[in-house]
């Protein structure tokens, strides 16, 4: 086996304040969070997934049952604002998530069958018709990009000593 070492009084050092932030990266990670967070709410406000694709509109009955009921009709997942507000992330020494505590957060993301929850008292289905999936949670292409920059800049001043 081939053995190399070298003692350098510039490199040695950096490397070992590398070494020490990658055992906890929490403070890049809540940057990435809020990088993520702003990012998610930015395209929840634009109607997009985010692979960029516009979010499924509202069927013709949905918006006859909202126009009878006075609500504005604006982008899917955005009437009230209670999705993109609602929206969190939570960092750790290696991780960071993104998810949303508002209560329609798993059907708006992934959809439901009419009657998928079951039925009302007065037996109509729950909900009253098929909901599309409009995913709006994930990583865009920016959003890797971005995360990527934010990984470097930190690894620069963990380097240089600055974290």
């Amino acid at each position: 086996m081939i053995e190399i070492e070298f003692n350098d009084d510039t490199l040695t050092p950096a490397l070992t304040r590398v070494a020490a932030a990658l055992g906890d990266m929490t403070p890049v990670m809540q940057d990435i969070g809020e990088l993520w967070l702003a990012s998610t709410q930015d395209r929840v406000l634009r109607g997009e997934t985010p692979e960029g694709q516009q979010f499924a509109p509202r069927s013709p009955v949905t918006l006859a049952r909202y126009a009878e009921l006075g609500f504005s009709f604006g982008q899917p997942l955005n009437r009230s604002g209670e999705m993109r507000s609602q929206l969190s992330t939570e960092a750790g020494p290696d991780h960071v998530r993104i998810g949303s505590n508002a209560i329609q957060a798993a059907v708006m993301q992934f959809g439901a069958a009419k009657g998928a929850f079951g039925r009302t008292a007065r037996g109509g289905s729950i909900p009253w018709g098929d909901i599309p999936a409009r995913p709006f949670l994930g990583i865009s292409e920016d959003d890797r990009t971005d995360f990527l920059a934010e990984l470097e800049e930190w690894l620069e001043r963990s380097a240089d000593g600055k974290t």
